[in-house]
């Protein structure tokens, strides 16, 4: 190559690595609240069926472990710290084989099964909520002890706080028959929806008040056209259950509302509403155009109901190819999904943080 091209290059090549750098000073850790959406296995550690460490689970994952994850691949967080110049996955705080200078730009608090409201996460005993704050609370300290006060107080600040959960509040609480769920008897739907958008602003607080800044809450997806619900609908043809979407809409309008209030609240925050619903509803209702075939059943065994323990290896019917299933059981998405999920809310959301 001529003197001359590597003189043109250099600029240019220096221009990259500060962009890169910069990224990372930007936003140097992702922090994740909530449930098996975003669980990278913290529940293999707490005594709970709410689990998915076994085959078929993580067959995609990197070497196929099956780590904790709710999918054939990674999650969607995990992709979005890859995005922001981070590593390629977020690690389970509670996983042992991982110490702070792991956590130190990335870690998860999430716990399948739990939800906003406490009696969510007793139904399958699960990590609730706020002692998910209190492994944060403790995850700082132990991140003051590696980092020294100054630089920890400044990943604190710079770092994006992800929230990702609700779908259990309702599916596997309120509107939960076996058992049956009290709530359901105290609250209407809307009256319920606004009793975890109080939890949901207050934990955002606390959050503030320890130093966070950046603060992402994730809205629910269109509960009613997840395969498990569309099973159990018979008389609606096995199609979506338009009330339970109608319920996501209406939760997801006022969990919106209360970023933009929060914004005005809490001085030099910046607190985002990451809207998944459109963007999983359109792979639904249009496939081809993401790639996909299956949308209404799930990969792993008949993809109607299987979740968890239900789905196993040994299960003949489970599919060879989840790149062209929307879902990965009959709750979660795979790993493609995730990926499209995650790159829409990078461009139409988080960009901001870039």
């Amino acid at each position: 190559m001529a003197p001359s091209h590597i003189s043109f290059l250099l600029p240019t090549l220096l221009l990259v690595l500060l962009l890169v750098t910069e990224v990372a000073a930007k936003v140097p850790a992702v922090i994740v609240f909530g449930d098996s959406t975003v669980d990278a296995g913290n529940n293999n550690q707490i005594p709970t069926i709410a689990r998915s460490n076994f085959q078929p689970y993580g067959r995609d994952f990197f070497g196929g472990k099956p780590t904790g994850r709710f999918s054939n691949g990674r999650i969607a967080t995990d992709f979005i710290s890859k995005a922001f110049g981070l590593k390629p996955t977020i690690p389970a705080y509670l996983d042992p084989s991982y110490k702070i200078s792991d956590f130190a730009t990335g870690v998860t608090f999430a716990s399948a099964g739990t939800g906003y409201d406490t009696a969510t996460s007793d139904v399958l005993s699960v990590i609730s909520l706020w002692k998910q704050l209190d492994y944060y609370k403790e995850y700082q300290t132990k991140l003051r002890a590696y980092q020294g006060g100054n630089k920890a107080k400044e990943t604190i600040n710079e770092a994006l706080h992800m929230m990702s959960l609700g779908t259990n509040d309702f599916l596997e609480n309120y509107y939960s028959t076996f058992p049956p769920s009290g709530r359901s008897s105290q609250y209407t739907t809307s009256q319920y929806e606004n009793f975890l958008i109080g939890i949901a602003g207050n934990f955002v607080r606390e959050l503030y008040k320890l130093g966070a800044r950046k603060i992402s809450v994730g809205g629910l997806p269109p509960m009613g056209c997840l395969p498990l619900e569309r099973t159990s609908n018979f008389m609606g043809g096995n199609d979506c259950i338009s009330s339970y979407n109608d319920v996501a809409l209406a939760f997801n309008n006022k969990l919106n509302n209360l970023t933009v209030s929060l914004n005005k609240e809490l001085p030099g925050s910046s607190v985002v509403f990451s809207n998944i619903y459109f963007i999983v509803l359109n792979m639904i209702k249009k496939p081809s155009s993401y790639g996909f075939e299956v949308t209404s059943t799930a990969c792993c065994a008949t993809g109607m109901f299987e979740m968890g323990y239900a789905c196993n290896r040994n299960n003949m019917l489970t599919c060879t190819d989840a790149s062209k299933y929307i879902f990965w059981d009959s709750f979660h998405p795979t790993e493609k999904a995730n990926q499209i999920i995650s790159d829409h809310l990078v461009k139409h959301v988080l960009a901001q943080f870039l």
